[in-house]
């Protein structure tokens, strides 16, 4: 298996980037998020897992081995393939996919692009004793994000956004509909408030455009 890439990242897509190694440029299939956190001609080291098909190899990248770890644990769910665990942690990260199948949340299950109901059901059955329990279960997100600062993930996340191929129009609509929802969400007795990660506002922000 291929358990890492490590080398020039010469190109990112929303759905791939390709990594100079030795020479050769690796076409590694990423979520959304984890193009956004690769600079075209920066260094990048991918943890990485190999699927093999009768017409097809292909590498799948993520920028810790602990969602690698959980795409594989993913697809070990009946019906549950790469293009679907992909999009499960485009949706949610790790961390949250752990938090959802702890609270049994069917709900939030359905969110993520091919799962139905009855999907939900068998990733909560099925996933219960793989996946563990989230690192830190009271907080919703994991533990090891770090706040974004002063509140900037706005242009950044409106940056990611066109990188990532969408229009600035579609862009600079979508962030403010989540400007608008987080705003919604924000306690007005003076309660302390932690700020949204930018990996946290992209990956709501991806979920509303998937849903228009």
């Amino acid at each position: 298996m291929i358990a890492s890439v490590s080398g020039t990242v010469l190109l990112t897509k929303q759905d791939h980037v390709v990594i100079e190694v030795g020479g050769v440029g690796l076409q590694v299939s990423t979520t959304p998020a984890t193009g956004v956190e690769l600079r075209s001609g920066s260094h990048a080291m991918l943890s990485t897992t190999l699927v093999v098909r009768e017409d097809s190899l292909t590498l799948y990248g993520f920028l810790s081995a602990t969602d690698r770890d959980a795409f594989q644990i993913l697809q070990s769910v009946s019906g549950i393939g790469p293009r679907i665990a992909m999009a499960a942690l485009a949706t949610y990260s790790a961390d949250e996919l752990r938090s959802i199948v702890a609270r049994k949340d069917e709900a939030s299950l359905t969110k993520i692009s091919g799962i139905g109901k009855k999907g939900a059901q068998r990733l909560i059955l099925e996933l219960a004793d793989k996946l563990g329990p989230p690192t830190d279960a009271s907080a919703g997100y994991p533990a090891s994000a770090q706040p974004s600062v002063g509140g900037r993930w706005q242009g950044q996340v409106r940056e990611a956004l066109i990188g990532l191929g969408w229009s600035a129009r579609e862009a600079e609509e979508a962030v403010a509909v989540a400007e608008v929802e987080q705003n919604i969400g924000t306690p007005t007795d003076g309660a302390s408030v932690t700020e949204p990660t930018v990996a946290d506002m992209l990956a709501r922000v991806l979920r509303g455009m998937s849903r228009r």
